[in-house]
């Protein structure tokens, strides 16, 4: 996959230099994470692509260039800007991580990044650090997510033809890496981190093209109590999704989350199909889907979260570990068409939002089965 250095573009294919490393080394500004010079840096990845120049199936390693976080629950973020006079189709993700370093890692594609700079505290919700923030993509720009990993969770590969396509026509000119350290114990001794994943991906045209939508809620969780976290949207456009794979995410307090295409009769009755189900803390891959039937105009999508909390004060949606995440990922293909608009799902979540309002407009709601495993 090549890349653009952001100072001039260079057409030699597979060129792995990243657009704002080099706006930055052209500036006075040094980061405070630890980046190697662009001569190093650029150099391994150099030397690990070489070999593969020729072949059908590339693999571009996005990793974070050495960086030494210095404070706990700190989320960063480092771009790379995709050569955007061809078209790119991933096919595959190798994490290069553990969960003793990363809490957990999330690919974003994006129409511009969210910084000018190498490397950006990409923490909006993060409360105690003073450092500037920004989102990983920027505020006006297109954003989608990619790819997500935690736990140890193992390489993803998709189907046979199916790939995300970046690059020439499409809104992903940019695609941004973001890795969440919760601790940095291991970073005491002056270590660094090169976390990241290695990107597999072709130039071969295909016409079953990817996409994921990010489900998920804000919201409280009061103490010493269960509570349920929802969400559902409406599937608007006039497309068919074929559903690939799932993947669910919480905190500590996470149980249960389940995922539902949701679809009406002629009679008013919803009918709920299971599209995954799983406990949360189990490694948080994308597995595949329960039930691969299409998703259309008119149905709704939904998800739940089931939060239990032993705590004895109100934990709220945050990013850090204190805090609680309620997420579902629907990995899908669309063939000979492009992927949803809608990227996100999200709910104010409880106590204003659950699945049983009126205005939600859902019934027969599979309360038990969504809550147990």
């Amino acid at each position: 996959m090549s890349v653009y250095s952001g100072m001039a573009a260079t057409p030699r294919r597979l060129q792995v230099l990243t657009a704002l490393m080099m706006v930055l080394a052209a500036s006075c500004w040094q980061p405070a994470y630890g980046i190697l010079d662009d001569d190093e840096y650029n150099s391994v990845y150099n030397e690990q692509i070489r070999e593969q120049q020729n072949h059908e199936v590339g693999r571009f390693p996005f990793l974070m260039p050495n960086v030494r976080p210095k404070t706990p629950e700190l989320y960063l973020c480092t771009p790379i800007k995709v050569d955007y006079t061809k078209s790119y189709y991933i096919v595959g993700y190798e994490p290069n991580a553990t969960m003793n370093t990363a809490h957990h890692m999330l690919v974003y594609g994006c129409g511009e990044p969210g910084s000018s700079k190498t490397v950006w505290n990409c923490g909006e919700m993060a409360k105690k650090s003073s450092e500037e923030t920004a989102s990983p993509c920027g505020v006006q720009s297109h954003s989608q997510i990619l790819y997500a990993w935690a736990r140890d969770a193992p390489k993803l590969e998709l189907p046979e033809g199916v790939g995300f396509k970046v690059g020439y026509d499409s809104p992903i000119k940019y695609i941004v890496l973001q890795v969440h350290y919760a601790s940095i114990a291991r970073f005491k001794d002056g270590s660094t981190d090169d976390s990241g994943v290695f990107i597999r991906y072709t130039e071969k045209p295909m016409n079953k093209l990817a996409g994921v939508l990010l489900m998920g809620t804000a919201g409280v969780i009061p103490p010493m109590s269960v509570e349920h976290m929802e969400t559902a949207c409406e599937i608007n456009e006039n497309k068919t999704i074929h559903p690939i794979a799932y993947r669910t995410h919480t905190h500590s307090l996470g149980k249960v989350v389940s995922g539902y295409r949701v679809r009406s009769d002629d009679h008013g009755m919803n009918h709920w199909t299971l599209l995954g189900k799983r406990d949360p803390l189990t490694p948080q891959m994308f597995y595949p889907v329960m039930n691969k039937e299409p998703i259309v105009k008119g149905d709704f999508i939904a998800a739940r979260c089931t939060m239990e909390s032993h705590r004895t004060r109100v934990t709220e949606i945050g990013a850090t570990n204190n805090d609680e995440m309620c997420n579902f990922y629907l990995m899908y293909y669309v063939e000979n068409d492009e992927p949803l608009n809608m990227k996100y799902c999200f709910s104010q979540g409880p106590p204003n939002y659950y699945w049983r309002n009126p205005d939600v407009g859902l019934n027969n709601i599979p309360h038990k089965e969504a809550s147990t495993l």
